[in-house]
Protein backbone atom coordinates (compact mmCIF):
# COMPACT_ATOMS: atom_id res chain seq x y z
CA UNK A 1 0.00 0.00 0.00
CA UNK A 2 1.25 3.65 -0.59
CA UNK A 3 -0.36 6.92 0.86
CA UNK A 4 -0.90 9.97 -1.03
CA UNK A 5 -1.15 13.34 0.90
CA UNK A 6 -3.60 15.92 -0.77
CA UNK A 7 -3.76 19.98 0.53
CA UNK A 8 -7.46 21.16 0.06
CA UNK A 9 -9.55 24.09 1.67
CA UNK A 10 -11.56 23.28 4.44
CA UNK A 11 -14.81 24.56 2.98
CA UNK A 12 -14.40 22.02 0.08
CA UNK A 13 -13.39 19.19 2.44
CA UNK A 14 -16.31 20.12 4.55
CA UNK A 15 -18.34 20.22 1.22
CA UNK A 16 -17.48 16.86 -0.15
CA UNK A 17 -17.26 14.93 3.29
CA UNK A 18 -20.96 15.43 3.48
CA UNK A 19 -21.71 14.54 0.30
CA UNK A 20 -20.40 11.34 0.66
CA UNK A 21 -21.84 11.00 4.21
CA UNK A 22 -25.06 11.27 1.99
CA UNK A 23 -24.51 8.51 -0.31
CA UNK A 24 -22.28 6.11 2.33
CA UNK A 25 -18.49 6.70 1.31
CA UNK A 26 -15.63 7.38 3.02
CA UNK A 27 -13.33 9.92 1.77
CA UNK A 28 -10.29 7.51 0.91
CA UNK A 29 -12.69 4.72 -0.60
CA UNK A 30 -14.11 7.81 -2.94
CA UNK A 31 -10.64 8.85 -3.68
CA UNK A 32 -9.70 5.15 -5.00
CA UNK A 33 -12.98 4.94 -6.86
CA UNK A 34 -11.63 7.97 -8.88
CA UNK A 35 -8.30 6.88 -9.14
CA UNK A 36 -9.36 3.23 -10.75
CA UNK A 37 -11.87 5.00 -13.15
CA UNK A 38 -8.36 7.45 -14.56
CA UNK A 39 -6.95 3.76 -14.83
CA UNK A 40 -10.10 2.45 -17.09
CA UNK A 41 -10.30 5.71 -18.97
CA UNK A 42 -6.83 6.36 -19.64
CA UNK A 43 -7.38 10.24 -18.48
CA UNK A 44 -9.79 12.29 -16.32
CA UNK A 45 -12.67 9.93 -16.26
CA UNK A 46 -15.43 13.39 -16.41
CA UNK A 47 -15.53 16.51 -18.78
CA UNK A 48 -14.03 18.97 -16.97
CA UNK A 49 -16.07 22.08 -16.56
CA UNK A 50 -15.98 25.62 -14.84
CA UNK A 51 -18.18 27.43 -12.65
CA UNK A 52 -20.63 27.85 -15.36
CA UNK A 53 -21.11 24.60 -16.64
CA UNK A 54 -19.02 25.39 -19.77
CA UNK A 55 -15.61 23.69 -20.58
CA UNK A 56 -12.88 26.11 -21.03
CA UNK A 57 -12.99 26.01 -24.90
CA UNK A 58 -16.74 27.49 -25.18
CA UNK A 59 -15.91 30.12 -22.46
CA UNK A 60 -13.06 30.86 -24.47
CA UNK A 61 -14.88 30.68 -27.74
CA UNK A 62 -17.47 32.87 -26.22
CA UNK A 63 -14.80 35.39 -24.78
CA UNK A 64 -13.53 35.66 -28.49
CA UNK A 65 -16.70 36.32 -29.47
CA UNK A 66 -17.42 38.93 -27.52
CA UNK A 67 -13.85 40.73 -27.95
CA UNK A 68 -15.12 40.57 -31.49
CA UNK A 69 -18.11 42.46 -30.64
CA UNK A 70 -16.81 45.06 -28.80
CA UNK A 71 -14.05 45.51 -31.91
CA UNK A 72 -16.74 45.39 -34.44
CA UNK A 73 -15.81 41.98 -35.82
CA UNK A 74 -17.63 39.42 -37.21
CA UNK A 75 -20.94 40.28 -35.88
CA UNK A 76 -23.62 39.79 -37.79
CA UNK A 77 -27.26 41.48 -38.74
CA UNK A 78 -30.49 40.18 -39.22
CA UNK A 79 -33.60 41.84 -40.46
CA UNK A 80 -35.81 38.98 -39.62
CA UNK A 81 -36.24 35.98 -37.09
CA UNK A 82 -36.17 33.53 -39.22
CA UNK A 83 -32.80 34.62 -41.02
CA UNK A 84 -31.45 34.38 -36.79
CA UNK A 85 -33.07 30.53 -36.54
CA UNK A 86 -31.57 29.73 -40.20
CA UNK A 87 -28.03 31.54 -39.37
CA UNK A 88 -27.90 29.89 -35.99
CA UNK A 89 -29.15 25.92 -37.65
CA UNK A 90 -26.55 26.28 -39.97
CA UNK A 91 -23.45 26.63 -36.78
CA UNK A 92 -24.73 23.16 -35.72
Amino acid sequence: MSTIQIRVDAGMKKNVKKIFDDIGIDMSSAIKVYLKQVIINKGIPFKLVTENGMTISQENKILDASADVKADKNVKTFNEWKEVKSYLNSLK
